[in-house]
């Protein structure tokens, strides 16, 4: 049995996992969908990237959770990258859903720092969530994306501008890395270099960058199908 620990992107909540989790649940699995500091029902709460890392080391160690699959989404394959080091031998395999992956000593505006701080400026400290708009052409229903854009909550901006800090090669992790097809055809050059690795893996879904709302049952099998890797 593994211990799924699910991390959902910017602006969202644990609550983003709901489709998937019954999923992983029906086939023996833990399952732990967390929200991270400063997000959904955590607002309020002070947070920059490492408290985000921290977030996802203390839930594992908290739970003393063993075999973990950790599983992250979009901005949160930052945090979670780390948190895979970090967690030794807790660690089964982690799982990056058409995310963002940290490079030791950057942050995840790095290359847009400009734009993006004058956003986070002109928000009060946070990234503001998309309108309705933003989400066209990812495979979702006009139902689910009223569901995301009611959930969304301003993420707070030292979690995008802080560096991150690894310790060792991420491609010395063992990983998945799920490309969603819609929101662009090629992973972006640093991680199709990660997949290089011998202990990283490839797989393709033919849908948004949201998929555990777009295709929740499909992206449940791949994580299940990860944590028999």
């Amino acid at each position: 049995m593994a211990e799924f620990v699910l991390v959902a992107g910017a602006w969202l909540g644990s609550w983003a996992w709901d489709e998937v989790v019954p999923e992983l649940r029906a086939a023996g699995h833990g399952t732990h969908p967390l929200t991270l500091s400063g997000l959904a029902d955590k607002q309020g709460v002070p947070a920059g990237q490492q408290t985000h890392v921290q977030d996802i080391v203390d839930e594992v160690e908290r739970l003393d959770l063993r075999d973990v699959i950790l599983v992250g989404h979009s901005y949160s394959g930052i945090p979670v990258g780390q948190a895979a080091e970090r967690i030794g031998d807790r660690l089964a395999r982690v799982v990056f859903v058409d995310s963002n992956v940290p490079a030791d000593g950057k942050s995840f505006v790095s290359g847009f720092e400009a734009m993006m701080e004058a956003s986070i400026a002109e928000n009060q400290g946070f990234w503001a969530p998309l309108a309705a708009a933003g989400y066209d052409g990812q495979g979702l229903t006009s139902e689910q994306i009223a569901r995301i854009v009611g959930g969304s909550t301003p993420h707070p901006g030292a979690t995008l501008t802080e560096p991150a800090v690894l310790a060792r090669p991420l491609g010395e992790l063992p990983a998945t890395y799920i490309k969603c097809l819609l929101d662009g055809d090629k992973p972006h050059d640093d991680v199709a270099e990660l997949l290089t690795s011998e202990r990283w893996r490839l797989v393709e879904m033919d849908t948004g960058h949201w998929p555990m709302f777009s295709q929740p049952r499909e992206l449940a099998r791949i994580l299940l199908d990860a944590a028999a890797a």
